[in-house]
């Protein structure tokens, strides 16, 4: 204890050890945060993937909306959190833990989970639900506006005669008025 020497022939215990060099440790975490980091981007590359997958696997369903219906635009970006979106309020991205997909909408409210499976074709199956909801909507969206489909073009129909014959007859009333004003103003001889 105090006063007392260890012998020469006794190893030191490793609180007594020599301490680390900073050299040393700097290259032990350089080496840790390699490490680290090749997984997250083995995560990221597994990722993006498992969304190509599904990806390929809607190619099917996308080939059947009519070509006239630009709603819809597919396409997997690779940025920090990939996504495959379909269109430019939905998306689908992996669940926290990488093996469940996502499909999710933006709202005006904020973001709605539609759907969540580790299957293909349960969510090849929530996408076609999805697809439907959004092609009805805009239908209606389409039909409240008077417009229609007529030899693969969108037509609206003529406004009755009514709104022409009101602004032919504001018109002549306009001119008329104009015709009494100039009248009464003029100088009279």
């Amino acid at each position: 204890m105090w006063g007392r020497r260890r012998r020469a022939d006794q190893p030191a215990k490793p609180e007594e050890q020599q301490p680390q060099r900073l050299k040393d440790a700097l290259r032990q975490a350089r080496i840790d945060s390699a490490e680290r980091s090749g997984v997250v981007v083995d995560l990221h590359d597994a990722e993006v993937a498992r969304l190509e997958l599904l990806n390929e696997a809607l190619e099917r369903l996308f080939a059947e909306i009519p070509p006239e219906i630009d709603l819809f635009d597919r396409g997997i970006s690779r940025g920090d959190t990939p996504r495959l979106w379909l269109d430019a309020i939905a998306h689908i991205g992996m669940d926290r833990d990488k093996r469940a997909y996502r499909l999710v909408q933006d709202t005006r409210y904020g973001r709605k989970v539609l759907a969540e499976s580790a299957s293909i074709p349960a969510m090849v199956e929530a996408v076609t639900r999805y697809l439907a909801q959004r092609m009805i909507e805009r239908e209606r969206a389409l039909a409240g506006s008077g417009t229609r489909l007529e030899a693969g073009r969108w037509v609206r129909p003529r406004k009755d005669r009514r709104a022409t014959r009101m602004f032919v007859l504001g018109l002549l009333a306009g001119f008329a008025i104009l015709i009494v004003a100039a009248w009464l103003s003029a100088p009279r001889i």
